[in-house]
């Protein structure tokens, strides 16, 4: 018969493929520009105007700040993109800020980057999303009462795409990318060159004054400063995702490095140049925004219905001819899509990240299974489910969310080219030739030194970037961040001590002691009825041969009990039938002090507890049978010296399982339960009642 699920799961994710097909996952760099960059080349869809938002604090007099702080992100962003191809060259393995940070300044610090990194991945996912859904509204006002439930079910998209593996989002998601780019440049092209034959187009909102908030008007000295660094850190929205190319080096084509640092190129020459464009052209067309639409006077009618539209917006109606021209939706729709699509950066940095921490013991080991597509299925379901819940919590405000974001990141941006520093200290101190090598020519030493200035200087810029972020979005949000990134750390280093316990826990230390036999085998039948299961299990029982066997039931019902003895005695066993009495009609515990107090007489014997259970097919199959049996079991496993087997028996329904051979690869790895067989102990799907 047809697995309907299985068939659903084919027809979202697309076929199962094995193991040895890893390297047809491989991308290059046309593929991996929109997979890895995607994030901070759609940032510039949004830093400008968070700049202009944060100025517009004080009206219209702080803006001839703009072009100081757009160089000033520009500046930074060179050093990031420059610093990071040096990590992509000298940690070629994957893992960037985080491997890079462990390895030269130690676990808990490297810690610290994976936790700041894993929730700057759910706010990409959470701001980006937004973002789109916010341009999506500046094209079609209408939809404004729908953006929660457009920004979780775009979340729900593209974990479907990623489900399908990274080279298949990649080939999804590389002609949105490629339009975007090439939309803004030329809108920035055309706008710049009207501006310079004198016809400069003029945004809708360029004729509104802004009233300044009473907080921030005339601010002078000191609180200017202040304003003025808060729209910095506002802008150096357009640095998130940078990293995300040195956690993916493993996913390119060969030569693995050379690949990555070329993609970092271009990626950051492009965001340059997108940024430079749209922050000139937004001062060229005049676009005033604000945070609160009735703070802009000269608008007619109800200030409060009045709905703004984003930078990119104005920018594409003033340039390409008004809001109904084909520039302006071209635009809107190609931004809007890769601004949703941005998020996929996060969905295959977060997941890489997770696999690395799991092989280090610092999470679960499911995030290092790879699912059907040879994605890493767990994590990228994890990062949907955070990004959800955020984005309802937050009603998908961009606003809200964007004081939440880019902290985590700025903390693995200092801290990974601190540890570069040393990286490369530890390189130049190393004897020419100590190694046994050829000696070291003097443009390679000359080289590691250019590079140790550039993360150096790295390091310093965005340290003080950090301290920017953190004095000026802490008590408006960012403390969230913070909270989060400290649970996660503390909770990462719970998992480690866990895992090391139970892995010296379970080291052999005494082989022979380990390997004895123990003194006797003591093997007891569960009994609540005599049929066909029963009779399997009893045989199955004897075939291990123990020292001493016997049947066990409990007396609930005296007739019936009465019946299981006459029927055990025209057997003719020669196994002894134990009737347990249970004057309170229990069944788990008389079953379990009885297991427990043989094994208790005498320590050195090993108890084995043959149940008897039915393999279902069905779903609502197993709620019409006694589920006694699981919780017996789960009760016996606690107890040392007690050793618990299921003994199935498949009923018909059973036969719609799916026959073993249209498993899927790597499904035993995963740990999904093998084909019930007859005549095999393993724990079956469904269990009828083992005892009266």
């Amino acid at each position: 018969m047809i697995n309907v699920t299985g068939l659903l799961k084919r027809l979202a994710i697309g076929r199962a493929m094995r193991s040895e097909e890893l390297h047809e996952t491989l991308l290059p760099k046309r593929l991996a520009l929109p997979i890895f960059a995607s994030d901070p080349l759609s940032s510039v869809a949004y830093a400008t105007q968070e700049i202009l938002l944060v100025l517009t604090l004080g009206g219209m007099a702080y803006l001839h700040f703009t072009p100081w702080i757009a160089a000033a992100v520009v500046a930074l962003m060179a050093v990031v993109v420059l610093s990071y191809r040096q990590v992509v060259h000298a940690y070629p393995s994957g893992g960037g800020s985080y491997e890079v940070v462990s390895h030269n300044l130690g676990d808990s610090a490297g810690l610290v980057v994976a936790a700041s990194l894993l929730v700057d991945y759910v706010m990409t996912v959470a701001v980006s999303v937004a973002s789109g859904v916010d341009n999506i509204i500046s094209a079609v006002p209408q939809l404004a009462d729908y953006r929660v439930g457009m920004a979780v079910g775009f979340v729900a998209l593209l974990t479907g795409v990623n489900l399908r593996g990274v080279r298949e989002s990649g080939r999804a998601f590389a002609a949105p990318t490629y339009l975007f780019i090439a939309g803004v440049l030329i809108m920035v092209v055309t706008g710049l060159v009207r501006y310079a034959l004198g016809h400069a187009p003029l945004s809708e909102s360029a004729g509104f004054g802004i009233t300044p908030d009473p907080r921030d008007a005339g601010l002078a000295g000191l609180a200017l400063i202040m304003l003025c660094l808060r729209a910095f850190s506002s802008g150096c929205t357009a640095l998130t995702g940078v990293e995300a190319i040195s956690n993916g080096v493993p996913a390119f084509r060969k030569p693995k490095s050379k690949n990555a640092a070329a993609t970092m190129s271009i990626m950051g020459i492009v965001a340059v140049a997108m940024f430079i464009g749209v922050t000139t052209l937004a001062l060229v067309t005049k676009v005033h925004i604000t945070e609160d639409s009735c703070r802009l006077t000269g608008l007619a009618g109800d200030c409060g219905a009045y709905t703004q539209r984003t930078v990119i917006a104005q920018l594409a109606a003033a340039v390409f001819g008004g809001e109904n021209s084909f520039g302006f939706y071209f635009v809107q729709a190609a931004t809007a899509l890769v601004l949703v699509l941005a998020a996929n950066t996060a969905f295959n940095g977060f997941p890489l990240l997770a696999d690395i921490l799991a092989q280090h013991r610092y999470l679960p080991r499911q995030l290092h299974n790879r699912g059907d597509r040879l994605a890493f299925s767990n994590g990228i379901i994890a990062l949907a489910l955070a990004a959800g819940l955020l984005l309802w919590f937050y009603k998908a405000n961009v606003t809200s969310l964007i004081h939440l974001y880019i902290l985590g990141v700025f903390t693995s941006f200092t801290l990974s080219q601190t540890g570069m520093v040393r990286h490369w200290n530890r390189e130049l101190r190393t004897e020419p030739g100590a190694d046994g090598n050829a000696a070291r020519d003097t443009d390679t030493r000359r080289r590691m030194q250019l590079a140790r200035v550039t993360n150096a200087l790295g390091a310093v810029v965005t340290g003080l970037v950090l301290v920017i972020v953190l004095a000026t979005k802490f008590t408006q949000g960012a403390w969230l961040a913070v909270v989060a990134a400290v649970v996660l750390w503390l909770m990462m280093r719970g998992i480690r001590r866990h895992y090391d316990a139970v892995a010296a826990e379970l080291a052999v230390t005494d082989p022979r002691a380990e390997l004895e036999r123990p003194s006797r085998v003591v093997a007891i039948l569960l009994v609540s009825t005599i049929h066909k299961p029963t009779l399997r299990a009893l045989a199955y029982a004897r075939a291990y041969k123990p020292d001493h066997l016997e049947a066990l039931t409990v007396a609930v019902d005296r007739e019936e009990t009465k019946a299981i003895e006459r029927q055990w005695a025209e057997l003719g066993v020669d196994v002894p039938l134990k009737v347990l009495d249970s004057p309170y009609r229990e069944i788990t515990r008389p079953v379990v002090e009885y297991v427990r107090s043989l094994h208790r007489e005498s320590p050195r014997n090993v108890v084995g507890v043959f149940i008897p259970e039915y393999v279902v097919g069905r779903w609502w199959e197993h709620l019409l049978h006694n589920q006694s049996a699981l919780w017996l079991k789960s009760r016996l496993l606690f107890t040392p010296g007690i050793m618990v087997t299921s003994v199935p028996w498949q009923l018909t329904s059973s036969s719609r399982a799916d026959h073993p051979a249209r498993r899927a690869p790597g499904a035993t790895r995963r740990g999904e339960p093998a084909p019930v067989h007859q005549h095999r102990s393993h724990s079956a799907g469904s269990t009828p009642p083992p005892t009266r």
